[in-house]
């Protein structure tokens, strides 16, 4: 189960909560850090926090902080969709585009080839697109347990 601590924002009466999680990045772990220019970009482009609600069981106060739970096979299958499905109709595409085409008596060049190609990865994006969606609304995270509130540092 990946774990994640996130802040507790608002409640609401019909048993949902809205938290918000602070995203981490591997850049912000290597000595290079501030030479390398993936950091650059990373730290531009990637959202510092993120919010969202979650069903809960029970009541919860703003400012404390929950333990978060997502299952490893939520992660895999997200990233299989997202990484795997465009690259595997890529292939088709092209594989069709090359085999097919001449059985159907169309000529075939390499641009057409390409164009079947990035046609099949298209496809396969857009398709993927429709999946994670549904896989989204039906992989919530789940709240493992109650941390306690935030410490204030004003004097």
């Amino acid at each position: 189960m990946m774990e994640e601590v996130a802040k507790v924002i608002d409640c609401d009466a019909d048993g949902w909560v809205r938290v918000e999680v602070k995203v981490k990045n591997a850049c912000n772990h290597c000595e290079n850090n501030e030479s390398c220019g993936t950091s650059a970009v990373s730290k531009a482009f990637s959202p510092k926090v993120q919010q969202f609600s979650v069903q809960a069981q029970g009541e919860y106060h703003t400012g404390e902080l929950l333990k978060l739970g997502l299952p490893e096979s939520v992660i895999l299958k997200a990233a299989a969709i997202v990484y795997l499905l465009p690259l595997l109709g890529l292939f088709v595409g092209a594989s069709v585009a090359r085999f097919a085409f001449p059985v159907l008596d169309i000529a075939t060049g390499d641009g057409l080839i390409v164009l079947a190609a990035l046609l099949g990865g298209v496809s396969a994006w857009l398709l993927g697109r429709r999946w994670a969606r549904k896989l989204e609304t039906n992989s919530q995270p789940i709240i493992l347990g109650r941390l306690g509130q935030t410490l204030s540092t004003s004097n």
